[in-house]
């Protein structure tokens, strides 16, 4: 698995296959702990994952849960077409939603409007008194 940072982003790139063995460990064991570091955006670039199963969308659907209930994004990219198919199967693709990206670019821009728009909304309040 491949490991960067672009800015304020981490982002993991799976190679392979995701069928719950050492891969997916891998994969499960560094967004747990980036999470328990309080990472504030992880994208996952899934464009050299080749197959998933299960368990690798079980590990996708946990890194979401951790990170929002935290207030934390996690984004996912560049997913193969017949993963993707069975993404909205299972509904990932629901969960993710606005955070499932064609690329990495699209993702990574993502995350610049999100900052971009919460800046404007504080500058919007005013200086507290």
């Amino acid at each position: 698995m491949k490991i960067r940072n672009v800015e304020d982003v981490v982002i993991l790139t799976p190679k392979g296959l995701l069928l719950g063995g050492k891969e997916t460990d891998e994969l499960e064991a560094k967004i747990k702990d980036l999470d328990s570091q309080g990472n504030e955006k992880l994208l996952i670039n899934l464009g050299k994952t080749t197959f998933m199963s299960s368990m690798g969308m079980a590990c996708l659907f946990l890194a979401h849960a951790k990170y929002v209930k935290r207030g934390a994004r996690v984004k996912l990219c560049s997913v193969d077409r017949k993963i993707k198919a069975v993404f909205v199967l299972v509904k990932l693709t629901l969960i993710y939603g606005d955070d499932l990206h064609d690329t990495e670019e699209d993702a990574l821009a993502s995350f610049r409007r999100i900052l971009a728009v919460s800046e404007a909304a504080g500058a919007q309040a005013g200086p507290v008194r």
